[in-house]
């Protein structure tokens, strides 16, 4: 009796023998119908997935959201394309929910099969993936970091401007890369955009990448960035109209921003009702002084200009910064010259050494200010960064009377009456 019991109650449900029956058959409509199944036992769907021959089942078991998710890394390394792509669209609406558990065997089943397919060969699935996850608030940063490296700008664009979960180290290093124009504009138009992910893209000198970063009022930039941006942007007038025109801009820039625009950059600086009456009036009369430096009536040579503004008293420190910001070089020279009683030649071996201490002296004796000394390194000099010598106090000299002196000394300059 215990005998028949015992067989009576190992015998295999009649449900499960007939799918036993289903997996082995040659039809393959059979299979089909199994591997759509929800009911189908789970053994047999991975069994479909691993060894059926044909890939209308295994795209079936990939459709089938009763599929075990231990099955998609296999799936994802299937030899048909149409098997790949129907495992990415339901790994995809699955990720929300396996998500909130990343410690479980679910998620890292379905990262793992993510991963693989993100470097698939064919081009539509990796398409498919980014449209999806550059929304989804859950993509894996993993994914994401590799979708946004995309060799196919179809693949990595959507990540780079739109996903949120792609980590600021990945932007950086993405930019470290020397890339394409397009890669840097994505970054830069990002809804979030962090401050040294700011200082990367202004760091590439790209253009149409920092007109993109400046004018996205998401974007958050530093100080320093910013004071980088106004020096770069002497030579990037495609830059002067959203600096202008950016939300929250400091007095400095503004002034700074005043001594090269043009005017209809002006008017936008002009028209803005955030800056204090005291830094407008300072953007006025940077222009002002603009206007008076360069005779529009004559097409006068550096001397010529240099002579006029003699006569009538106006070359000081102001117009020689102006003329800095203005990129007129030879005069500058020749305004040096003539205030320390020098040849034209002795200022320019002066200042191809690019030696600060020179140069600041050479200011001195010029009866300039240190801001102006400190252009003059920058601008005219072109010292580097870590060489270049700073106003103390963001005003004054930095070196006493006696080592200005023995410059002078050395470079057999005198200083301006």
């Amino acid at each position: 009796m215990a005998k028949m019991f015992s067989k009576f109650f190992t015998k295999k449900p009649k449900k499960y023998v007939e799918q036993r029956k289903a997996l082995q058959s040659a039809d393959l409509s059979e299979r089909i119908a199994l591997a759509k199944s929800s009911e189908t036992n789970k053994e047999m769907l991975y069994y479909l997935a691993e060894k059926d021959p044909s890939a209308e089942v295994r795209k079936a078991v990939a459709e089938n959201n009763s599929a075990p998710v231990h099955v998609a890394p296999n799936l994802a390394q299937d030899q048909d394309e149409d098997v790949r792509l129907s495992l990415a669209k339901r790994l995809m609406q699955l990720l929300p929910d396996v998500a909130e558990d990343k410690q479980s065997q679910l998620y890292a089943y379905t990262v793992q099969a993510l991963g693989t397919l993100a470097l698939d060969e064919v081009l539509k699935i990796r398409v498919a993936l980014s449209s999806t996850l550059k929304d989804l608030a859950q993509t894996p940063p993993k994914i994401a970091g590799q979708l946004a490296r995309d060799v196919e700008r179809e693949v990595s664009e959507p990540i780079l401007r739109f996903c949120a979960a792609l980590s600021d180290d990945d932007l950086l290093d993405i930019l470290k890369g020397h890339p394409a124009s397009w890669v840097i504009e994505a970054v830069a138009q990002r809804s979030e955009v962090s401050a040294e992910v700011s200082d990367a893209v202004i760091d590439t000198r790209d253009v149409m990448g920092g007109r993109a970063l400046i004018g996205n009022n998401n974007a958050l930039i530093s100080a320093n960035t910013l004071q980088k941006i106004v020096e770069m942007a002497r030579s990037m007038p495609e830059w002067h109209e959203p600096i202008a025109v950016r939300q929250s801009l400091p007095g400095s820039v503004a002034k700074a921003l005043a001594e090269y625009v043009d005017a209809s950059v002006r008017d936008l600086l002009m028209n803005r009702s955030d800056l204090d009456s005291e830094t407008m009036e300072e953007v006025a009369t940077a222009f002002r002084r603009r206007v008076d430096f360069v005779d529009e009536s004559t097409e006068e040579t550096p001397f010529e200009k240099l002579e006029r503004l003699e006569k009538v008293g106006d070359l000081n420190d102001e117009v020689i910064s102006d003329a800095l910001a203005m990129r007129e070089k030879e005069f500058v020279i020749l305004a040096i010259a003539k205030k320390t009683r020098s040849q034209i030649e002795e200022i320019e071996k002066i200042i191809e050494t690019k030696a600060p201490k020179a140069i600041v002296a050479m200011s001195w004796a010029a009866g300039l200010s240190m801001r102006t000394a400190f252009q003059l390194q920058k601008e005219l000099a072109q010292i580097a960064p870590k060489e270049l010598i700073y106003p103390k106090g963001g005003t004054d000299y930095p070196l006493d009377e006696d080592e200005l002196s023995w410059q002078l000394d050395f470079l057999g300059l005198e200083r301006a009456a």
